[in-house]
């Protein structure tokens, strides 16, 4: 929670700064708030150990469907750290889930293309049984034509053989032609690509469950400035009431009280409303059991501080951020492709070894027939070369050549545009520390001056418009510094995400 005031309802109360409290939680009635079983330590990487609590854990069929209204109904409530928030977004976030899983397909297709390194062996095996037709043409016209000579008809028969044929073939592409390694190396920067583009989804992840928790806070804080305002409201309103009671104040007065009352208690409704809306978002990103319900267990307070200066920054971001890598990686991946589209009209030759084993059975018992085993080998040579295809290969190189100059000119629009989001994120960060400091001191004077002005009111001396606007005061004040806080908080996280690889806050010359 963020640092908050109690009502104002004592002359005597101290003007420091009061600890806030979770009124709005015990409001709502939330059952079971703070877990029986902790979350384990994270380990450097800040994944933790083990896996977090069984009831966080999503469904493990992801086609489930709730019918009832039972199985969509709020169960439990638990609170967690900003910390324990992105162990479990990189566990369960379907984003993440597919980007890995693209990543083993890519790295599938690599073994794939380094294949071809290596000849093919085949071994077929063919068994036969025939009886020619033609054979058997070939014997009733031997007949016709010695009954047509008056010579004796010979004792002719149309034998059945039965073969067995087995071949063993090598084949082995040379890869003169520069397919073969153009395929491999385009296949072995598509890996690369795959790898930084988890690792950008991966960052932005962890940028998202930032703002999402952020968000959450500042939902938290907002509840907790509503419940304070509508508590100084109504003590206006009573002390209102009392001096018309007394004849020393008017109807004007307590009609003033109960209008700024009502608007304070439709502030607090919204800022309800908000609260349960960023909880359900908070679930809805970390992918966890839809029937809990996180809060945000973080106090408001600094993340942290930002050490290096906007240049530092900036050559940092240059050097770490995986989008610029991807699209260096994709150049080199268009050339590569240009290559495979060049290779169709570049010469090729194949190789190839056949050995051949065949077993012959005939049903003629001539000892002269033909008959029993025998093998055999073939080697050889296939030289092709298309010289002549229509340009279609020159064609599909151009295109790629383009891809080539389009990755050039998106690095050089991403220099730019991680520059501009460096320098927003830093300017950004110095606006909401100088504001917090600002926010903090407005905040003690606004506090005094509502003590005062409900001393003078009280005393007859002052008025109940000099308590409301004072109050109205107070209120925004304390917003301010929540939200002050919120976006220096945000504001880091900006900056993190657009230097990159920053897991453990801390800058890394290794991308």
């Amino acid at each position: 929670r963020m640092p908050a005031v109690r009502e104002l309802d004592d002359p005597e109360i101290p003007t420091a700064e009061l600890a806030g409290d979770n009124s709005n939680l015990a409001q709502e009635s939330i059952p079971n708030l703070n877990p029986t079983e902790s979350f384990p330590s994270p380990l450097p990487d800040g994944t933790l150990e083990t896996l977090p609590p069984a009831r966080l854990q999503p469904s493990l069929n992801p086609l489930e469907v709730p019918i009832t209204p039972d199985a969509v109904q709020i169960e439990e409530t638990i609170p967690i750290t900003l910390e324990q928030a992105i162990d479990l977004a990189r566990r369960y976030s379907p984003a993440l889930e597919v980007a890995r899983l693209q990543l083993e397909q890519s790295q599938a297709l690599l073994q794939e293309a380094r294949g071809d390194l290596l000849p093919s062996l085949t071994f077929q095996s063919q068994l036969q049984r025939q009886i020619s037709a033609q054979g058997e043409l070939g014997v009733r016209a031997a007949r016709r034509q010695a009954e047509i000579l008056g010579q004796e008809i010979p004792d002719l028969d149309n034998f059945g053989t039965t073969t067995l044929n087995n071949t063993l073939q090598l084949n082995y592409n040379t890869g003169i032609d520069g397919a073969r390694s153009a395929r491999i190396e385009a296949a072995r920067e598509q890996v690369k690509l795959q790898k930084l583009e988890f690792e950008r989804i991966a960052e932005d992840l962890r940028l998202q469950v930032n703002t999402a928790y952020y968000d959450l806070q500042e939902a938290d804080g907002r509840v907790d400035v509503g419940e304070v305002a509508v508590t100084n409201a109504q003590r206006s309103l009573q002390d209102a009431e009392a001096l018309e009671r007394a004849g020393v104040g008017t109807r004007f007065d307590v009609l003033q009280a109960q209008v700024t009352l009502a608007n304070e208690e439709q502030n607090l409704t919204n800022a309800l409303r908000d609260q349960r809306i960023s909880r359900r978002r908070l679930v809805d990103l970390l992918n966890v059991n839809e029937e809990v319900e996180l809060v945000a267990a973080d106090a408001i307070e600094r993340a942290g501080v930002w050490e290096f200066s906007l240049d530092e920054t900036i050559v940092a971001a240059f050097k770490n951020r995986a989008e610029l890598e991807q699209e260096l990686v994709q150049r080199d991946l268009s050339d590569a492709q240009r290559q495979i589209a060049l290779s169709a009209i570049r010469p090729q030759l194949n190789l190839f070894a056949n050995y051949s084993v065949l077993g012959l059975i005939t049903d003629d018992v001539d000892p002269g027939a033909t008959r029993g085993w025998a093998d055999g080998y073939t080697l050889g040579a296939t030289f092709t070369w298309n010289f002549f295809d229509g340009r279609a290969a020159k064609s599909r190189a151009k295109q790629n050549e383009v891809d080539i100059e389009l990755a050039e000119t998106r690095f050089d629009r991403l220099l730019n545009q991680i520059r501009l989001e460096v320098e927003e994120g830093f300017y950004q960060l110095e606006a909401s520390f100088d504001n917090i400091a600002t926010a903090e001191l407005g905040l003690e004077q606004a506090r005094e001056a509502l003590r005062l002005a409900r001393l003078r009111f009280r005393a007859g001396v002052g008025t109940q418009l000099e308590v409301i606007n004072s109050q109205t005061d107070f209120t925004r004040t304390e917003l301010n510094l929540l939200v002050a806080i919120l976006n220096y908080n945000r504001a880091l996280s900006q900056l993190q995400r657009s230097v990159s690889n920053l897991p453990d806050n801390n800058l890394s010359d290794t991308p």
